[in-house]
């Protein structure tokens, strides 16, 4: 797919998981912005003719299938909008997000077809994302684990606990991004506890790291992305600066809009701007 493609469907994402957020009153619409990038590129980018992630929505347990595990939960929205755009269930199912028996709920739920693992707490989805990394490698598996991290999660001492097994086992099969937005729901990162040097962490605890200068663009994270599927013994990190409620202008670096979601009003202004961008892309490349 070209970078346009995936410019245009970052652009559908964000709607369809922002329009989900409102009607249920209740969500993270910035933490679900600054990520959009990294899971369109897991879900809908190729490199050099391969998709980034193998999987099968008609096969959401599929044996041969990579693993996309979103350690900052609160961002779930957005896999889901993705999910169900990529046909893992029905679409309608994103009208009851957050309701009362249904399968989308406020963190990843593996009632939903397509999530591989429950997040509730910050700072446990690295350390499951070594297991099955490890379990993968010792069973000579060519599946590869992906994990999604917020930089709050980074305050956590089971995410280096996570680290340093994954570097000991030099699990070359995991992935890591770092979701870098510099704010968490208390206010900006370094306030809380600062986690910099960021760096210079995975690297001592054996990790190869590649940043990612601009964690929207579509070029940096795909070179990136090249560059970590040819490192050999060692897990990757892309280190991914990111602007926290990215695509909603009045909301980007707003600590407010973390845990808040758009009120009717805020949403038709951002659908305005990004709608005609939505269309184009149906368009172009089709509904797909």
């Amino acid at each position: 797919m070209t970078i346009e493609y995936l410019e245009k469907k970052a652009a559908q994402i964000r709607v369809d998981a922002l329009s989900a957020i409102s009607r249920a009153g209740s969500g993270h619409s910035g933490s679900a912005m600054s990520c959009v990038e990294i899971l369109v590129s897991l879900y809908y980018a190729e490199i050099s003719g391969k998709a980034v992630a193998k999987f099968d929505s008609k096969k959401p347990q599929w044996d041969e299938q990579d693993y996309i595990i979103l350690s900052k939960g609160q961002a779930v929205p957005t896999q889901y909008a993705i999910l169900a755009d990529k046909g893992f269930f029905d679409k309608n199912e994103m009208d009851y997000l957050r309701r009362a028996n249904s399968i989308l709920q406020g963190y990843p739920n593996m009632k939903v077809p397509g999530i591989t693992v429950p997040i509730a707490s910050h700072g446990c989805g690295l350390s499951i994302a070594t297991g099955l990394a490890m379990s993968i490698k010792n069973e000579r598996l060519p599946n590869k684990v992906f994990a999604i991290l917020g930089d709050g999660e980074l305050q956590e001492g089971q995410v280096w606990a996570a680290a340093m097994a994954a570097a000991h086992y030099k699990l070359d099969n995991l992935i890591a991004f770092v979701d870098n937005d510099n704010l968490q729901m208390d206010g900006p990162v370094r306030s809380v506890m600062d986690v910099m040097p960021i760096q210079d962490k995975f690297e001592s605890f054996g990790w190869k790291v590649i940043h990612v200068w601009h964690g929207h663009d579509f070029d940096e994270i795909l070179d990136a992305l090249a560059k970590a599927f040819t490192t050999n013994r060692h897990p990757v990190c892309l280190w991914c600066h990111t602007v926290k409620g990215k695509g909603i202008e009045f909301a980007e670096g707003k600590p407010y809009y973390h845990d808040a979601p758009l009120s009717p009003e805020e949403l038709a202004e951002v659908k305005r701007k990004l709608d005609p961008i939505c269309a184009s892309n149906l368009k172009m490349f089709g509904n797909e």
